[in-house]
């Protein structure tokens, strides 16, 4: 089902859509006439990192709504096909879910097509454009989405079925819901010519009525590089933000491979490892390394601390951000638009995204970056699609929070009701909360509803002073975190401009971009500088987050620094806190003892029991 076979309906009862996302990044998003209600990934709930199957999150539909008008399902994959079965009536599991909690109708007799249930699932970067696109604020734009792998799609060639899955796309968007593929690069896994079909229509790739250049190779894309780099670095391939992390402890080294053709052609992937969920075999069969492995470090050092590692990062790093320069200039060539809106996983690289602003800077282009880049801003994106196309609605609601958990209610005595002997509940302004801080105490907050995306924005963040020169040391310890992981810091929005250089952005409020700081700035805040005097940074007003600036405002006024050191409220491998009963436990399984309440002027002390 499309969105142009949806009947369109309106009446005096509110319209309410949940989207779902199915993947390593699953998670319900509920709107209500195309409000934002709440939008959560699955993880945060079941405490389980890369959680697939929100289920758990589905259950909290039920505190806003006991009936949904529709239900929205985003992956890569058939939802009928790749989903599971529910025992006996054979529905989907998702469809199985919400019929049994009476969100959709209990008694549709043909399940497999229940009239409720919209599987967009073919439209994978449509659905990290539209999240990008409607979130952006502007009422036209050009998507650039730069993923790992999309949507899946069977391919006719030679008598032979071939699959093929998107890896790059730019897609013109326009309201109320016309999203139009202008071009898309598709990885296959059986060997064709890199140059076929330059120009295709619609239905073996079920773009709908489209036309769009196409460039089909036997190799991965963007992100499937970085994703091999970071398997080869000692990670996991979904953690790349490691490799980011690691690439300015390297340097160029003439011994790597270029990663790239001069036609933007990754090198790679071979035919025989094109399925994307095994990124690092590609690198391995064809022995590209060869050379750095001939000169390997101490075998007993950690992998992070071999500098051909390093070198790679830093290869990989700055050789991928080119890539999506060029894809971002072509993607204003083909559209006549100046506006560009980025997602897809690479997104997230805010590396990468502040090296545009330098690139682009004399090309009069804007770009607006989706903080919600992974796949959980898929079912945004769906719900949002949805919902536009459906009512024809031609409003623009730009979404500047990403305060959009559920809402969550606790007092003092529920609180203190948590606590255990030697537990103490006290209250708190912020200058105590300072006073923690400049006394060298990690401090975490917890307020409010927690943040959408995997940026910790003062809601469900770790604090610390940032003038302490060990502080990064310190933290990445008490965190349990690799060494080369730089921090972020929060810092208040009028005074930005004086501490750091943005390239002409007026604010980063959503920690998009690892920006360079003023000169002399470095010195003062070590703890949040990372080697290639960048800093990762949050602006924040009284109007977007009133407790923690006047938490920041106190630290100025105490030290004369304008910024908190700030980081994810978790440890890890943790996904980040959701309740107060998932912080209560975090502090009781590390070296952590402050939490504070700023909504209740409470400070919670547990003292470690290690």
């Amino acid at each position: 089902m499309t969105l142009k076979s949806i009947n369109r309906k309106k009446s005096d009862k509110p319209v309410w859509i949940a989207a779902i996302a199915r993947g390593h990044n699953s998670g319900v998003c509920l709107l209500k006439d195309g409000e934002i209600v709440f939008s959560i990934e699955e993880e945060r709930i079941s405490r389980q990192k890369y959680d697939g199957g929100p289920f758990a999150s589905m259950v909290k539909i039920l505190e806003y709504t006991d009936k949904l008008d529709y239900l929205v399902i985003a992956h890569t994959q058939n939802l009928q096909e790749t989903a599971g079965k529910v025992d006996y009536t054979g529905d989907d599991v998702y469809t199985g879910m919400a019929r049994k909690l009476g969100l959709i109708n209990r008694k549709v007799k043909d399940l497999h097509r229940h009239p409720q249930v919209i599987d967009l699932s073919f439209m994978h970067h449509k659905l990290h454009a539209a999240c990008a696109f409607y979130r952006s604020g502007w009422e036209d734009a050009v998507a650039l989405i730069v993923d790992g792998a999309g949507t899946f799609y069977p391919f006719l060639y030679n008598e032979q079925q071939i699959w093929l899955w998107e890896t790059e796309s730019i897609i013109d968007c326009e309201y109320p819901a016309s999203l139009k593929t202008l071009y898309k690069h598709y990885g296959a896994r059986d060997p064709i010519p890199a140059a076929f079909l330059p120009q295709f229509s619609s239905g073996p790739l079920g773009e709908e009525g489209e036309t769009h250049q196409a460039w089909i190779t036997d190799r991965c894309g963007i992100v499937k590089v970085y994703e091999g780099v970071t398997e080869y670095c000692g990670f996991s391939a979904i953690e790349a933000g490691k490799t980011m992390g690691l690439f300015p402890y390297g340097k160029a080294n003439p011994e790597i491979p270029k990663l790239f053709t001069d036609v933007g052609n990754t090198v790679l992937s071979d035919r025989n490892v094109m399925v994307p969920k095994y990124p690092m075999s590609g690198i391995v069969n064809m022995n590209l390394f060869k050379a750095l492995e001939e000169n390997p470090s101490d075998p007993n050092q950690d992998v992070t601390y071999m500098q051909n590692r390093r070198d790679l990062a830093y290869a990989c790093q700055t050789q991928t951000q080119e890539q999506v320069v060029r894809l971002i200039r072509k993607a204003c060539e083909m559209s006549g638009k100046k506006r560009v809106v980025i997602s897809g996983g690479y997104g997230l690289n805010c590396v990468a995204n502040y090296h545009y602003l330098e690139q682009i800077k004399d090309d009069g282009i804007e770009i607006y970056v989706e903080p919600i880049s992974n796949d959980a801003g898929t079912a945004m994106g769906a719900a949002l699609i949805f919902w536009h196309g459906m009512q024809d609605d031609m409003t623009v609601r730009p979404y500047g929070t990403l305060y959009l958990g559920p809402e969550q209610k606790y007092t003092v005595d529920e609180v203190a009701a948590k606590l255990e002997e030697g537990e103490e509940i006290t209250d708190a302004e912020p200058a105590d909360v300072v006073k923690l801080l400049r006394g060298k105490n990690i401090v975490t907050i917890f307020q409010g509803r927690s943040e959408n995306g995997p940026r910790a924005l003062g809601n469900r963040s770790v604090l610390f002073d940032p003038t302490f020169e060990d502080g990064k040391d310190y933290v990445n310890m008490v965190k349990h975190r690799e060494y080369f992981r730089p921090f972020a810091g929060s810092i208040l929005e009028e005074d930005v401009h004086e501490w750091f250089d943005l390239r002409g952005m007026k604010n980063s409020p959503h920690m998009m971009y690892a920006v360079n700081c003023q000169p002399g700035i470095a010195e003062k805040i070590p703890s949040i500088i990372h080697v290639d005097g960048t800093c990762r940074i949050q602006t924040v007003n009284r109007e977007q987050n009133p407790h923690y600036y006047d938490l920041i405002k106190a630290f100025k006024d105490a030290s004369g620094i304008p910024i908190v050191f700030n980081t994810s409220f978790n440890l890890g491998g943790e996904p980040l806190v959701e309740t107060v009963d998932d912080a209560i436990w975090t502090l009781r399984n590390s070296d952590i003892e402050y939490l504070y309440l700023p909504e209740l002027k409470k400070l919670l002390k547990i003292p470690n029991k290690q």
